[in-house]
């Protein structure tokens, strides 16, 4: 989703591939970014498109390293069922 709406971003910030420039191509990433999208307001005002379209990437860090945290850096393995009532 995340490529997909900073494609879009591009696309439409800098009209590629024929298309007219659209101030509101940015708009699928404000909800993948939030709530870091929030807090740059106080950033100039050509710095709020790049960091619009990388603030999606620090949800994605932090989802990364609650996962790695939380499962010992390790893909949770498989339990093997060895007979009983419910084996198939």
């Amino acid at each position: 989703m995340y490529l997909f709406a900073l494609a879009l971003l591009l696309i439409g910030t800098f009209g590629l591939f024929g298309q007219e420039r659209d101030p509101l191509a940015g708009v699928f990433l404000m909800p993948l970014g939030l709530p870091w999208v929030l807090w740059l307001d106080g950033f100039p005002e050509a710095l709020l498109p790049w960091l619009a379209a990388f603030a999606p990437v620090l949800n994605l860090a932090i989802l990364t390293l609650l996962c790695r945290f939380l499962h010992g850096g390790k893909a949770p393995e498989k339990q093997i069922n060895e007979g009983g009532p419910d084996a198939f």
